[in-house]
């Protein structure tokens, strides 16, 4: 079912929350109350389903060295959270592109509002720019 070194993912809310799946069975997540730890899966689901995405075996294994040795850091929801944790070991790079596309669709939100002064405008706004800004395009 679930490799070593895939990336895992449940719904918190409007939300993906991140994990990685460890060699022991456990899974490397970050939340705001323990900051980056390691939980069993049923404590990281918390009863909601999980999904894979599974990776090639050598992207797994980038992945598992990785986090070997990771270390304790706090949460952080704009520089740490559990998408940063999750780049941070498969890409080498901390980023959270659910955070960026939020960001940048208030931002559309705000100007489409603040130029029509109709709301269904803002929701458009924030739809796409949180479409345009999860995908990294405007960044």
């Amino acid at each position: 079912m679930y490799q070593p070194g895939d990336v895992v993912s449940r719904r918190k809310g409007v939300f993906m929350h991140r994990g990685i799946v460890l060699e022991d069975g456990y899974v490397l997540h970050n939340t705001p109350l323990k900051g980056q730890h390691a939980s069993t899966l049923e404590e990281f689901s918390k009863n909601k389903s999980v999904y894979p995405a599974n990776h090639r075996p050598e992207v797994r294994d980038r992945t598992l060295s990785n986090v070997l040795d990771y270390e304790h850091r706090r949460y952080n929801p704009f520089n740490n959270n559990c998408e940063h944790t999750v780049t941070r070991a498969t890409k080498n790079e901390a980023h959270s592109p659910q955070l960026r596309g939020w960001i940048v669709g208030a931002a559309f939100a705000a100007i489409g509002f603040a130029v029509t002064r109709h709301p269904a405008i803002a929701i458009a706004g924030f739809a796409l720019g949180k479409k345009l800004g999860s995908k990294g395009e405007l960044a």
